[in-house]
């Protein structure tokens, strides 16, 4: 039932029929190109304000309840948007949606991993945790291509009702894992202060663990800042505009097989964990600088590297965590992740401004060859000794 309710969990968790048309629901409301960004800003800064408390919470109470909660906000605030179409309903949706993101940040791989420890599966966390993310790309595929004609049938309160129920199934689901937590040795007696001090103290003094949490949020935020950016590199091939949601499939299709490959990669060694991050920085920078169709297809396969090597790097710190407060240093790891996406998006605008998108994804991945280099002879993707 874990692995099962993880899968079923992360799905619901990305289907999401109101994703793709949530803008025009702001654009059709009347807001302004400026009033919609500040509303991406409010987003963002709630989900990295909330993130690390969010992580000592569930060490301190129940990742369980977390899970269950963070659902149901995001399912709270898809309604207000439905009810009360507006800038100040639009912005506290965001805040509630951001809320989701942290609470769900950091507790959903500690109850993951620390209950198949518990069954001594914890060497099947690799494998689990990609076919999740595997899922969940699935999902948000198939969310934005069911998203057209349930719009086409029912308009806004169409998507939006499928949103909302999406998000208490999703919730539904959070209580069927399963979740054994012995009191006065996992966290559980200790206050609040005391779990998020500790989690902060593990993440900031353990260098193996500080290596992994550097690590995650490097090798994860970057590929997937530029995922957003996608559309634009696909325009400057110059496909039509039908072909475009093509080649961001095909960039998705990787992405899900990297995720699905990352159980068979968890014993690499660091020299093949460099060479793959290596090889996939190349292979992006070769496909966007192309300025062809045909190098979506090796943008897909960079996807499907940095997929699977973020997957492997979070099992790596998953194993070198040894303190009581798990979800708190994952979620030090998740803010990790915030702060370099929003500086990714800061430096593509300003680079994309004099250069081609083509030059501007090659020179975005150039932090890969450097973290190529940091991990070839580095211990931190080496099995833990426990």
């Amino acid at each position: 039932m874990l692995v099962a309710s993880l899968y079923v969990y992360t799905f619901l968790g990305e289907f999401l029929l109101i994703y793709p048309v949530y803008t025009l629901l702001f654009i059709d409301t009347g807001l302004s190109v400026a009033e919609t960004s500040s509303l991406f800003v409010i987003w963002s800064v709630t989900g990295m304000v909330l993130e690390i408390p969010s992580g000592a919470w569930a060490d301190r109470l129940s990742r369980r309840a977390t899970l269950f909660l963070g659902p149901l906000l995001a399912g709270l605030g898809f309604a207000l948007w439905l009810l009360f179409p507006s800038y100040w309903a639009f912005a506290l949706g965001f805040v509630l949606w951001g809320a989701e993101g942290a609470l769900v940040s950091g507790a959903f791989e500690a109850l993951s991993y620390e209950e198949l420890e518990r069954r001594g599966q914890a060497h099947r966390y690799t494998a689990v945790m990609g076919r999740a993310t595997a899922v969940g790309t699935v999902a948000a595929a198939s969310a934005i291509g069911l998203a057209v004609p349930v719009f086409a049938a029912g308009g806004y309160p169409a998507v939006g009702v499928a949103s909302v129920l999406a998000c208490v199934l999703c919730a539904a689901t959070a209580l069927t894992l399963p979740e054994h937590r012995t009191r006065g040795g996992d966290g559980a007696d200790e206050g609040y202060l005391a779990i998020l001090k500790a989690g902060l103290e593990e993440a900031r003094t353990d260098r193996r663990v500080l290596r992994a949490v550097l690590l995650v949020a490097f090798v994860t935020a970057i590929w997937g800042a530029l995922d957003e950016y996608i559309p634009y590199l696909a325009a400057d091939t110059g496909v039509t505009k039908a072909v475009i949601p093509l080649l961001i499939l095909l960039t998705w299709v990787g992405a899900t097989a990297g995720g699905l490959l990352a159980g068979r990669a968890q014993h690499m060694p660091p020299r093949a964990y460099a060479l793959t991050i290596a090889l996939a920085a190349l292979a992006m920078a070769a496909g966007a600088v192309s300025g062809h169709p045909a190098g979506f297809v090796l943008i897909a396969l960079a996807f499907g590297a940095f997929q699977l090597a973020g997957v492997v790097a979070d099992a790596r710190m998953q194993e070198r965590i040894t303190g009581t407060a798990r979800a708190t240093v994952t979620s030090v790891a998740g803010l990790g992740m915030n702060v370099v996406t929003l500086a990714v998006y800061a430096a593509y605008g300003a680079t994309s401004s004099y250069v081609s998108h083509g030059l501007t994804f090659a020179l975005m991945v150039v932090p890969y060859a450097l973290i190529a280099l940091l991990t070839a002879r580095s211990t931190t993707l080496a099995p833990a000794r426990r």
